[in-house]
């Protein structure tokens, strides 16, 4: 295991998390305009015409949660949370499809634009609230927050990298691949995603962001909606929930 972590460790050193390594000055500028004009503002209204057209809008979404709509921000602040009919904790993109599939309409693949889509603008519903998941109040949310952390921190591959390796409390600040590694509870991850990806130029989730990460680091990806991808978005959602950062929908990343 040393000489796996080892090297990682050194190359990161290798930088200080000065903001001059995070983005160029043509970058920079493109983020600031970008924090006026949000691109992905588009692909939310675009989300909340789909849940209109095909699920009935919002009355519906809170009648399948079994909630009023003015209960609606708050609820959705909770997720992923345990939803009875449905016998698991789910993301709330879960819930859309399960409508989909009661109403007898296309199901909408969890990976898919038009999915990330409407779980943006059902998320953004909740914009200003802090996240409100209690880990407490079942079996189900406790089992899958301790299965989220051990997915964080669990390391695996040839590697031998975990989501901790990068997102401990002795790596955050350091530089890699020209980003500083951020601690995900003061960045509010579990709190701004959906997000525009600059780099990517689209919509993404925070499950898909996982993806990515896997990805990068040789990881085998687990598939969104797992067990285990929603586990880490309610373990990942919780440290913005003890920073108290407010749900912002959609963010902005690099």
């Amino acid at each position: 295991m040393k000489r796996v972590i080892l090297p990682v460790v050194l190359l990161l050193t290798m930088a200080t998390a000065g903001e001059q390594f995070a983005m160029s000055d043509a970058d920079r500028a493109m983020y600031k305009e970008m924090l006026e004009n949000n691109p992905a503002d588009i692909y939310v209204e675009e989300g909340g015409e789909l849940l209109e057209e095909q699920l009935g809008g919002e009355a519906a979404l809170a009648k399948f949660l079994g909630v009023s709509e003015k209960e609606l921000p708050k609820y959705i602040a909770g997720f992923p949370r345990y939803i009875k009919k449905l016998g698991n904790v789910v993301g709330i993109d879960q819930v859309l499809q399960a409508m989909q599939v009661e109403q007898g309409k296309e199901k909408y693949k969890l990976k898919s634009e038009k999915m990330f889509s409407m779980l943006a603008y059902v998320k953004s519903l909740a914009n200003d609230e802090q996240i409100a998941i209690d880990i407490n109040a079942d079996k189900y949310i406790k089992a899958s927050y301790d299965l989220g952390k051990k997915t964080f921190e669990t390391a695996r591959g040839g590697r031998g990298l975990s989501c901790l390796s990068c997102h401990s409390k002795d790596i955050v600040g350091m530089v890699l691949r020209t980003q500083p590694l951020p601690d995900l509870g003061e960045a509010g991850a579990g709190a701004t995603w959906p997000a525009y990806r600059m780099t990517k130029s689209s919509l993404r989730t925070l499950q898909r962001r996982f993806q990515g990460c896997m990805k990068n680091a040789l990881l085998k990806v687990i598939p969104i909606g797992s067990k285990e991808m929603v586990g880490l978005e309610v373990y990942v959602s919780t440290l913005a929930q003890d920073k108290k950062q407010p749900i912002a929908i959609p963010g902005l990343k690099r």
